[in-house]
């Protein structure tokens, strides 16, 4: 049987405490990246989850920023870019 990696129980995290930060900031790091990409998945106009409900959701944001963050203040009505059909 293979001895165990040091840190990857709680009893040897206890002797090496300099590892939990850096766990901590990894769990982070991953828990920010799901949650952006479910984000982008749930939220984003350019993402269809359901074709026959709304067939082009894109449309809704016609007049909508959807940027996540934006030093703009765009309170105003926004002009559209794209192209009418």
């Amino acid at each position: 049987m293979a001895p165990n990696m040091q840190g990857l129980t709680i009893a040897s995290l206890k002797k090496h405490p300099a590892l939990i930060p850096l766990y901590a900031f990894t769990l982070l790091g991953c828990g920010g990246a799901v949650f952006y990409t479910l984000r982008l998945a749930i939220r984003s106009p350019e993402v269809s989850w359901s074709k026959t409900k709304n067939p082009e959701p894109w449309n809704e944001y016609a007049d909508k920023q959807h940027k996540f963050y934006s030093p703009v203040d765009t309170s105003g009505k926004i002009e559209c870019p794209a192209p009418k059909y």
